[in-house]
């Protein structure tokens, strides 16, 4: 740090990560009356600076990490060759994984909460139930619902669990491949309902809907419908005045005192210029691969294998959705075209195949549900002429009249799925990148091929007259959903967290990203981090107001 340059004063709370829990996070605190600090890795992008540009946001990472300054590693299992890949490429700016995210936040069931209990032990996998239960989330689920402006209509998923409270905004109309897709799932005696998304349909607090355009998941929104952090809990959060949000900060360090408590970081600026930033209370926000990154950057001589990592579990249990599908090709003399472009990007779900039946050879399931192949020059045919006459005629004959059915793997938790730092590869700051090894369980094999023969059968009923299947070969991080990697549980000896998220090692620190969760589940993780994460603050706001801290 330049001599002429000072330390920052201390703040009573500093958020590392602006994204969906960092911006909840910050929301929470401040509406409460206390002073925040966030760092954020990324810039601040505002609705003008988005649009529908496809090169620019598919081929030229305009909100992905810069795959050169921000790199990760990944190999398929321990011992395995190592590549350098983006890995889970969740953009690093406020909103995080909110900005290019498709929004899908339907609620974990109650079966995700205990699937030890119903499962028992399963051979090569650890699993355990929460310690927390759904009606300790189900509040703060409708809090988050309410003031994203969420779009959806509660009752019409004959799976949900209780809900206290219905959908703020009505749902996205059918599109004509959420149709075709609904319309054979009930001539096969199956049920859909619309998705819940984090979208508004009508004006809410000022917001516009959107113009369901295709260009949705993984762009930025030009109209502010989509209810990113970066576009609702940050800018109530700023409006408070109670929030120094400071964007372009490195962290690289957490610092501890004597005694072992959190009390700080130390971050770069844009200029290069280093600073200490300390605080009463630290939460860990960056997501459940840069937060276990940094926790292990963070090791001292007390905690020489990472910070709150006294269990051998930090960066453990490592779990990670992938997005699987089956491709529908319909005759183009037959079936009126989709027209994929002119709709959402996802429309339609079901959980019909969400829930375990043994009969199937497997355990655990997934929601399914319909979506166009993907944007104009990026859209996915398996096979598709790629250059040339061939590739203008398949963009001509298949692009408007095929759709895909999706599947998200459920993966089962396992010690050997880990994420720690790579001996070799460093990132544009001299650090050594995250590394990724992950080896899919059997049951994750089995229960996504499985769901994706059957949404062959559900397009092949929709009048398909081709259909070709995409299968699990290995993880590859593509529905940006970071999982497990800082455990939460009661035991000190088994998990990373406590059941309020605060680390069992360092009093002060908390996990409130992803990291935490015990197990994957079945749906988009999102809502659920946003809700525990409300939770969590309200809990730190008590226990520091009137306890440990005079915040």
């Amino acid at each position: 740090m330049s001599s002429t340059l000072k330390n920052p004063e201390r703040a009573e709370v500093l958020i590392i990560g602006a994204g969906a829990s960092g911006g909840t996070a910050a929301k929470v605190l401040t509406e409460a009356g206390v002073k925040v600090v966030a760092l954020e890795r990324g810039s601040y992008l505002r609705n003008e600076h988005y649009s529908g540009d496809e090169l620019k946001y598919i081929n030229r990472n305009y909100v992905w990490p810069d795959p050169d300054l921000k790199p990760r590693t990944y190999r398929n299992g321990e011992g395995a060759k190592t590549q350098t890949t983006q890995f889970s490429p969740t953009p690093q700016g406020v909103g995080g994984g909110t900005i290019h995210w498709g929004g899908i936040v339907p609620r974990m069931t109650l079966d995700d909460f205990k699937l030890r209990s119903l499962h028992g032990d399963i051979e090569g996998a650890s699993l355990v139930d929460w310690p927390i239960q759904y009606s300790d989330l189900e509040p703060y689920y409708t809090k988050v619902e309410w003031e994203l402006g969420t779009s959806g209509l509660a009752g019409a998923n004959r799976w949900e669990a209780p809900r206290s409270k219905g959908y703020p905004t009505p749902p996205v109309a059918l599109s004509h491949y959420g149709r075709v897709f609904s319309q054979a799932m009930k001539k096969m005696g199956h049920s859909t309902f619309p998705i819940p998304q984090a979208m508004v349909t009508t004006p809410y607090k000022g917001r516009k809907p959107h113009v369901y355009s295709g260009f949705w998941q993984q762009y930025g929104d030009p109209v502010g419908a989509k209810s990113s952090t970066a576009n609702t809990f940050i800018p109530d959060a700023l409006a408070t005045g109670l929030l120094d949000l400071r964007t372009d900060c490195y962290v690289s360090r957490i610092l501890l005192t004597r005694e072992g408590k959190a009390r700080g970081v130390v971050y770069s600026d844009i200029d290069g210029n280093e600073f200490e930033q300390l605080a009463d209370v630290v939460l860990c926000c960056a997501g459940a691969i840069e937060t276990t990154r940094l926790l292990r950057l963070s090791a001292t001589e007390q905690h020489a294998d990472g910070l709150a990592n006294s269990s051998g579990l930090l960066g453990r249990n490592a779990t990670f959705h992938e997005y699987l599908f089956a491709v529908g090709l319909f005759d183009k003399e037959v079936v009126d075209p989709l027209y994929p472009w002119a709709g959402h990007y996802m429309n339609s779900m079901s959980f019909d195949f969400y829930k375990t039946d043994y009969d199937r050879g497997h355990l655990l399931g997934t929601l399914i549900f319909a979506s166009m192949l993907g944007h104009p020059i990026n859209w996915t045919f398996p096979g598709r002429p790629t250059w040339g006459q061939a590739s203008k005629d398949a963009d001509r004959d298949l692009f408007n009249h095929s759709m895909k059915l999706g599947v998200m793997t459920q993966d089962l938790p396992r010690e050997q799925n880990i994420v720690d730092l790579d001996p070799d590869v460093k990132d544009g700051w001299g650090l050594p990148v995250a590394r990724i090894t992950h080896t899919p369980h059997p049951n994750d094999l089995a229960h996504t091929n499985w769901q994706v023969d059957k949404n062959m059968q559900v397009l092949t009923e929709a009048g398909a007259s081709k259909v070709v299947p995409v299968y699990l070969d290995k993880i590859t991080g593509n529905c940006c959903h970071e999982m497990g990697t800082a455990r939460m549980g009661t035991d000190p000896n088994k998990s990373v967290v406590d059941i309020w998220n605060e680390a069992h090692d360092v009093p002060g620190l908390y996990i409130l990203d992803g990291s935490f969760f015990p197990t994957a589940t079945g749906v988009n993780p999102t809502l659920t981090i946003m809700a525990n994460t409300w939770r969590v603050c309200e809990r730190i706001i008590k226990v520091h107001k009137h306890g440990r801290n005079p915040l």
